[in-house]
């Protein structure tokens, strides 16, 4: 998530996102690997394999997986950053995304080691700890920030999260915030293969599980872990999207093997997704339905024409989005 100079004054960590005729800037170290064939069986088509960039803010070892020179999105996922894992010593900073307003989409954060303190100006605060989420829909807008909490920066410790924004339809960019903060003990789990695979269901639904978290969208969010040789097959309809993501280890999908920061771009044919752990291994595994509608985004703002991106930056100047105190 480098850093944008949206407003005068005003230098907000975020991600580089895209209009229709923008282009990402520079070359960067995307490996892409096609692939050509289809699979039996009706599994799903795999287009291609994206490697994630290495893209360092401050001290903070990240990687982005979406969006690269590669690949803009996954309609409706718009964006997904890796950060860390890291080790923080005694009396550190911390995280370093301090205030700054978002517009028109989602985020949801997934803390898989250490802590993130949230704070907006329309719902208060929450410290999440390992194994938790946070799922906030920034709708009509607010101003947030994502920092460590004053034990984990007293203390230090082991940090890695994993961030993906979600994209929300046209009828929804002005919906009302809201925030959503669960412990890793809110969130339901499926074991499957003999206890080797465990899902951690955060939205939508799992054989007769369901999430927590009711998408204003109906997507579908887990998290998995899988032990070497676990292995686990589901199916998703072909009018979906998936956001598939191996956060460590290596696994196979549909047939190919897929590694630590490597994200996987399915096609829209067949429906079997058929996953093997080579190795112990984390994966992020999503899906929702496209809603193939323009998308306009600036810094922190993503919205449907550059009219509505001109005044959500006015709407944030004058304070209507609200404030909120380094």
């Amino acid at each position: 998530m480098p850093v944008f100079r949206l407003i005068p004054g005003v230098y907000l960590y975020l991600g580089i996102l895209f209009s229709a005729n923008c282009r990402l800037p520079g070359p960067d170290t995307s490996i892409v690997t096609s692939v050509q064939h289809s699979k039996p069986d009706n599994m799903r088509a795999i287009r291609k394999l994206h490697k994630a960039v290495y893209s360092p803010i401050d001290d903070l070892i990240t990687y982005r997986a979406m969006p690269t020179g590669s690949i803009r999105h996954i309609d409706p996922f718009l964006f997904l950053n890796h950060h860390g894992p890291q080790n923080y010593g005694p009396n550190n900073n911390g995280l370093p995304f301090g205030p700054h307003p978002h517009r028109g989409f989602e985020t949801l954060t997934y803390i898989l080691e250490g802590d993130i303190m949230h704070r907006d100006s329309m719902t208060g605060e929450s410290v999440i700890n390992t194994g938790g989420i946070q799922w906030m829909t920034a709708g009509s807008g607010l101003v947030h920030a994502e920092v460590s909490s004053p034990e984990f920066k007293k203390k230090g410790g082991m940090e890695e999260v994993i961030q993906i924004w979600l994209n929300l339809p046209s009828h929804l960019k002005m919906t009302k915030p809201n925030y959503i903060g669960l412990q890793k003990e809110d969130i339901p789990f499926i074991e499957q293969d003999e206890g080797r695979v465990r899902i951690s269901l955060i939205s939508g639904k799992w054989g007769t599980a369901e999430g927590p978290v009711p998408s204003l969208t109906g997507i579908h969010t887990t998290s998995i872990k899988l032990q070497e040789g676990g292995g686990f097959r589901t199916e998703v309809e072909a009018k979906r999207n998936i956001l598939f993501y191996v956060v460590n280890g290596d696994v196979e999908v549909n047939g190919q093997k897929a590694s630590t920061h490597t994200l996987v771009e399915f096609a829209n044919e067949g429906e079997t997704i058929a996953v093997k752990a080579l190795s112990d291994a984390t994966l992020i595994f999503c899906h929702g339905e496209p809603y193939n509608e323009p998308i306009v985004a600036h810094g922190p703002f993503v919205m449907n024409s550059e009219a509505e991106i001109r005044q959500a930056i006015l709407d944030y100047q004058s304070g209507k989005l609200g404030g909120l105190e380094e």
